[in-house]
């Protein structure tokens, strides 16, 4: 009798193979299941707030422009609807990226006609999903109304393409007192002046580079950015050197082929189609020089 109780002493919970096995498998089962609900866990932190769920639209709203100080000239005269679209809208409206409507697909208009021209410009001016404000461009509200409209009636609409406001100026330009002519330069005194004129040296013209830097950058602001701020459409970004570097691999020529070719969701010339080779290729240049 001793001795069996010296036995159950030492013996363990598990008295039988079945016993045995049902510990083998919760050893193995209980810590999977562990891990699989803390992996959820981690990873449910980064699902997309309610109303975010486009991330393209997330996006632009944390690009989104705070404020800004442009200067125009305010006596330039101003585009036409279809001259803003081609150098700003169809970079995206050709290919429908990011959501936009196709230019004259009906189908993908008529909703947004039905809204009413007002609500139209609205949503351009004060931007929609990945579009920026006013399109991410440099026209002014007139211009890009005028622009909403060529691209409205494209496709059924029937929108009076907005004209060209009265000149603040022209009334005060009428009213304001002319200016005193000055009085007449004696010839004795002005004939050194002419002759100092003609002697002295010509002006150095200005840098190329620094013109074609210009240029580029003004066409990026134009045509470009609008994909390329954001990266939409799988553009590459300002600035991102990651993104750039393979297309850099490929040669500066292959670069300008692609933009004047069109690529992707690129359509060609960048959408910009009134722009020069030499801007096009200053525009590509300032992208690149970005990094490089």
């Amino acid at each position: 009798m001793s001795d069996n109780h010296h036995e159950e002493a030492h013996t363990g919970p598990i008295k039988n193979p079945k016993q045995l096995l049902v510990a083998v498998l919760a050893s193995f089962v209980i810590p999977i299941i562990a891990i699989i609900g803390l992996v959820m866990y981690v990873t449910s932190a980064n699902k997309p707030a309610p109303g975010n769920a486009n991330p393209e639209k997330a996006l632009a709203e944390r690009i989104q422009k705070v404020g800004m100080v442009e200067i125009r000239d305010a006596n330039r005269p101003l585009a036409t609807g279809e001259a803003v679209y081609k150098v700003q809208c169809a970079a995206c409206h050709v290919a429908g990226v990011a959501g936009a409507p196709k230019f004259a697909d009906a189908d993908a208009w008529s909703a947004r006609i039905k809204t009413g021209f007002e609500a139209l410009v609205a949503s351009a001016l004060k931007g929609k999903g990945a579009m920026a404000p006013q399109g991410g461009g440099d026209f002014n509200d007139t211009e890009i109304a005028r622009a909403v409209a060529y691209m409205a009636n494209a496709a059924g609409a029937k929108f009076e393409e907005p004209a060209t406001p009265a000149a603040a100026g022209a009334a005060a330009a009428d009213a304001a007192p002319a200016a005193p002519i000055p009085a007449a330069v004696p010839v004795a005194a002005a004939a050194p002046a002419a002759d100092a004129a003609a002697t002295a040296p010509a002006t150095a013209p200005a840098a190329p580079v620094a013109t074609a830097s210009a240029n580029g950058e003004a066409l990026y602001k134009q045509a470009c950015q609008v994909c390329h701020a954001a990266g939409v459409a799988g553009a590459p970004k300002l600035g991102d050197k990651a993104a750039w570097s393979p297309r850099l691999a490929t040669g500066m020529d292959a670069l300008y082929a692609s933009v004047t070719k069109g690529k992707g969701a690129m359509p060609s010339r960048g959408g910009a189609a009134q722009a020069s080779d030499a801007d096009l290729r200053a525009a590509v240049d300032y992208m690149t020089a970005t990094v490089k």
